[in-house]
């Protein structure tokens, strides 16, 4: 489990604590994959992927890609109805969100504090003890927003005989009861340091985003024997660039501005389950939602303290 945050750009190649990051979260995307479910029966699609290819796979983004919205803040949400945190904590983590999304760029002061007070959040808690709640979280908030014709896409490739995998930056032990709970294999996602299944408060590398989800790819590749050639990957955001360009059939689904015209310039290819009014609103009003949070989570809170 980690920080509330991360989903930050980060505009550079990979560094050490990315590879660290990647192979940390491979590891426990393995071990968790152990008790991997049969597939749940089959909405079909498409003449892709090709049926018997064990050495195939299939990696999705969770956020906007695979579920509406981010899985962080639902999280963060049903932390919050636990008592996790107080709404000052609230409020800040939903400014520090539009935050990021409108600058689009980072500054590491900034995002320090805000990894340091989300991982003080489950400091001290049991790793088993949010692998429940998450539990819980999923049939709250995550179940009903996971996008259909992502979810056939993923089935798709079960059908085929291959393993499928969420790759997020969300905390590994949420990203793990999504997978889970769609019947998918497992799934890549932050990795926090715990001693005794006691949560320390530290991260082991960084968040899994961007490089760092590339490098998580690839060490799963390597220890699962998958050719990446073979393989096919998905997601909305620019970010995701590196991830998607590892793999012989990347797919851009509800992309943002940026991967779309990536996608079309190196001949990807694109799916939008979003309506056309949404889809045509990507980029800039997606972090104005994001700042529409903020500002009418301050609002509720403001009205519930008069009616008080």
């Amino acid at each position: 489990m980690a920080a509330l945050g991360w989903l930050t750009p980060r505009r550079r190649p990979a560094t050490a604590r990315s590879v660290l990051a990647g192979e940390a979260s491979a590891e426990a995307a393995r071990k968790s994959s152990q008790e991997a479910q049969a597939p749940q029966s089959p909405d079909k699609e498409a003449e892709f992927p090709v049926r018997g290819d064990d050495r195939a796979a299939a990696f999705f983004d969770l956020d906007n890609t695979v579920m509406q919205g981010a899985a962080l803040f639902h999280f963060g949400r049903g932390l919050y109805k636990r008592k996790f945190f107080d709404t000052r904590d609230l409020i800040k983590f939903a400014w520090q969100q539009a935050w990021f999304r409108l600058a689009g760029v980072e500054d590491p002061d900034h995002m320090q504090d805000a990894r340091d007070s989300a991982l003080s959040i489950v400091q001290g808690h049991r790793v088993s003890e949010l692998k429940a709640i998450g539990e819980e979280i999923y049939d709250e908030y995550m179940a009903e927003r996971i996008w259909p014709g992502t979810r056939a896409l993923a089935q798709a490739h079960l059908d085929a005989g291959q393993k499928v995998w969420l790759v997020t930056a969300a905390p590994v032990e949420i990203a793990q009861v999504i997978a889970r709970r769609l019947g998918l294999t497992g799934a890549l996602g932050t990795v926090a340091e715990s001693i005794d299944g006691v949560y320390t408060g530290r991260l082991v590398g960084e968040p899994l985003h961007g490089p760092a989800k590339a490098e998580a790819v690839r060490a799963l590749a390597a220890a699962e024997g998958l050719d990446l050639s073979r393989c096919a990957a998905y997601s909305d955001s620019h970010n995701d660039i590196p991830m998607l360009s590892l793999v012989g059939h990347p797919y851009a689904i509800n992309p943002d501005a940026k991967l779309r015209r990536h996608a079309r310039e190196m001949d990807w290819r694109l799916r939008d389950y979003r309506t056309g009014r949404k889809a045509a609103k990507v980029g800039i009003p997606a972090a104005a939602g994001v700042g529409a949070v903020a500002g009418g989570t301050a609002a509720a809170i403001a009205l519930h303290r008069r009616r008080r």
